[in-house]
């Protein structure tokens, strides 16, 4: 394992309290002994009273000053022997020691032919205590050494990683064996769904047209109800403008931004990872959108989590040598090798109050921590979990990339907010999702098996009694711009929501029960609905068009009244779809961004039977290849890197109901 310029300990979690100006002065003191320049303390000392942390956390956030060179002249000023390295075979994997990833103090070293020595890192402010009490102590002088938090961070790392890694893959299945995708299929669902294919075999050989009939009708009405789904969110939507109209601009009752850093409420640490896999070329993009981040350095945990094989990125992000609130986490090499299973082991050394995940490509809105803090301070106890919008920046490059972002702008800016708004299961987008730490380890993180692990984990949350909401604050990235690129990516995400309606359908009463019944259905017109609709849109298409042939026929063909009925729901749920998707993705979108889409929304059924060739290679992988993980190339974005253009809500502060939910 290795890190890359970490800062103080004490840096962990929120700091230490704020003692006054007092403290600040006598950490000055020390730090000017040390060598420090006072102008560089002042500013640091300005830092601190602001962020409510210690000189010495701001100073070594800044930069200014190395960490090894400055726990060694802190070793050196107060008598103490410095290790710049601490050999991980000397570190054993004791219960708790994952602490030390969250706030390095302590670490016992075990050698083979001598006692152990203790390493310590200390704060300036307390070193000359403890060199005192160790002198006295005699010889426990000699035992004890100083390190960085980096070099202890490196050291938890290694030494814990074999187990670490075991728990990533297995922790899920172990503790909650019923809500992870590892196996596939269950042997009661095989058994129903065996029972229900030998039925419709037995049945269609009877009379086929009859089966064909029923089957038909089914799947017409499911999708029928799906599509009636989203004309609730076109109602929302223009309630929530009409509202905007007689408050004067807004629906929501606006609260004025407190200050965010009152002596009351010190801002936290705010924990960022990104799990990147052979992204070499983006680096240094994402580097430069990850530092833009509005959100006090001395405070901030940026983990870019890679795999430990991937010796070219992990070069990168060497020789790009990023700032100190940046740490490279290596993963072990471990099946199954996707995006979850990296997070879910970074997971153990979050520090952060609150997390948030970015994808390599992504550039955030600066002010989005800020937004999706001040939405958590003001929600309600049981608001988990924060989804910004996805904005494409890249939409005029070619059709698929347009498309894309009309399907994006529909379900990031009008759907999310709807489900939010009302309190309903949201299937999150696979980043920019911001979380409470606490809630995300207890339902279990995520799910290394579900190759859609952010639906996945949206629908955990919401059986374990959280809720999720949306915010404004947008995050550009790049769509696909070749269709084999985006055929690749979208059969992964309909494999992932397969396995993710096959995990909650194992036991539906019970999934029933945790949701309620009303979140349930809906549960099921969104990922049931958007799976059934994939599958059989090319039937429907080939339906409505040997109908409409024989209608034409001459002399006309006799139809009853079930297939007039048929046809005029099939022709309803293919045409109504496709100006759904068109209206709710157009709606929000700004004058740019419509520009940009131009005249190929007209290629919105294309599209369609393209949704419909990934879900059905879905289905197939499912069956052979559960768990392969077809990744996405990223490159270096030639769109616009602000967010310039994009149709955004006010962000002058978060949106709230008058009931405290944020909307």
């Amino acid at each position: 394992m290795r890190a890359k310029g970490d800062r103080h300990p004490a840096a962990g979690n929120a700091g230490p309290p704020f003692d006054g100006i007092g403290e600040l002065k006598a950490e000055a003191r020390l730090l000017h002994r040390l060598g420090i320049a006072k102008p560089l303390i002042a500013r640091m000392a300005d830092r601190a009273a602001k962020h409510r942390t210690t000189i010495e956390q701001e100073l070594l956030a800044s930069g200014a000053v190395q960490e090894d060179a400055y726990y060694a002249g802190l070793a050196r000023m107060f008598g103490f022997t410095f290790l710049d390295v601490i050999p991980a075979d000397l570190v054993t994997d004791l219960s708790g020691l994952d602490s030390q990833l969250k706030q390095p103090r302590l670490l016992r070293l075990h050698y083979p032919d001598r006692p152990p020595i203790m390493v310590v890192v200390p704060e300036i402010r307390t070193a000359d205590a403890l060199a005192r009490r160790l002198s006295r102590g005699g010889d426990m002088a000699g035992s004890v050494v100083v390190a960085t938090p980096s070099a202890v961070r490196n050291a938890v790392w290694a030494a814990g990683a074999r187990r670490r890694s075991r728990e990533a893959v297995g922790g899920l299945f172990e503790s909650a064996r019923s809500q992870s995708a590892r196996l596939v299929v269950t042997g009661e669902q095989g058994f129903l769904a065996g029972l229900l294919a030998s039925v419709l075999i037995v049945v269609a050989s009877i009379s086929p047209m009859a089966a064909l009939l029923a089957l038909h009708i089914v799947m017409s009405l499911f999708h029928l109800a799906a599509l009636a789904l989203r004309m609730m969110v076109i109602q929302h939507s223009c309630q929530q403008e009409k509202a905007r109209r007689r408050q004067g601009g807004t629906s929501e009752r606006h609260v004025a931004a407190p200050e965010l850093q009152s002596p009351e409420s010190p801002l936290p640490v705010y924990t960022v990872m990104v799990a990147i896999y052979r992204e070499a070329a983006v680096v240094p993009q994402l580097l430069t959108a990850l530092s833009a981040l509005d959100w006090p350095k001395s405070l901030l945990d940026i983990k870019i989590v890679c795999e430990a094989d991937d010796h070219e990125t992990l070069a990168a992000l060497q020789a790009a040598r990023p700032g100190p609130q940046f740490e490279v986490v290596a993963v072990p090499s471990s099946l199954p090798r996707t995006k979850p299973k990296a997070l879910t082991y970074a997971l153990a050394g979050a520090r952060g109050e609150f997390l948030t995940i970015y994808d390599a490509e992504d550039r955030p809105d600066p002010q989005q921590l800020r937004e999706a803090y001040h939405t958590f301070r003001l929600g309600p106890p049981d608001l988990a979990c924060l989804q910004a919008p996805l904005a494409i920046a890249n939409g005029g490059e070619s059709w698929i990339s347009a498309i894309f972002a009309l399907e994006y702008s529909a379900l990031f800016r009008k759907l999310l907010p709807a489900l939010g708004h009302h309190r309903l299961p949201m299937p999150l987008g696979g980043t920019s999702n911001h979380f409470k730490t606490q809630a995300l380890v207890k339902s279990g993180g995520w799910d290394p098996y579900n190759v859609t692990e952010d639906a996945d984990l949206g629908m955990r949350l919401y059986r374990a009694g959280y809720r999720a909401s949306t915010i404004t604050s947008p995050t550009l990235e790049d769509a696909p711009t070749h269709f084999k690129v985006w055929l690749g990516q979208r059969t992964r995400w309909y494999k992932g929501w397969l396995q993710t309606w096959l995990v909650l359908m194992r036991s539906p009463a019970r999934t029933a029960q945790e949701m309620g019944l009303g979140a349930f259905l809906v549960f099921q017109l969104l990922v049931g609905g958007m799976l059934v609709a994939a599958l059989t849109h090319p039937a429907l298409i080939l339906f409505i068009a040997v109908a409409v042939t024989s209608l034409r026929e001459v002399p006309i063909a006799q139809t009853n009244l079930m297939t007039t009925v048929l046809l005029a729901i099939d022709l309803i749920n293919i045409l109504g779809s496709y100006a759904i998707f068109f209206v709710l993705g157009a709606l929000p979108m700004s004058g740019t961004e419509r520009k940009s889409l131009g005249h190929r929304w007209m290629l919105i059924p294309v599209y369609w039977m393209g949704v419909s060739l990934a879900a059905w290679k879905a289905a197939i992988e499912l069956r052979f290849k559960p768990f392969y993980w077809n990744k996405t190339p990223h490159s270096p974005s030639r769109a616009a890197t602000t967010t310039a253009g994009l149709a955004q809500p006010r962000k002058d502060c978060a949106a709230v109901t008058s009931s405290g939910e944020s909307a």
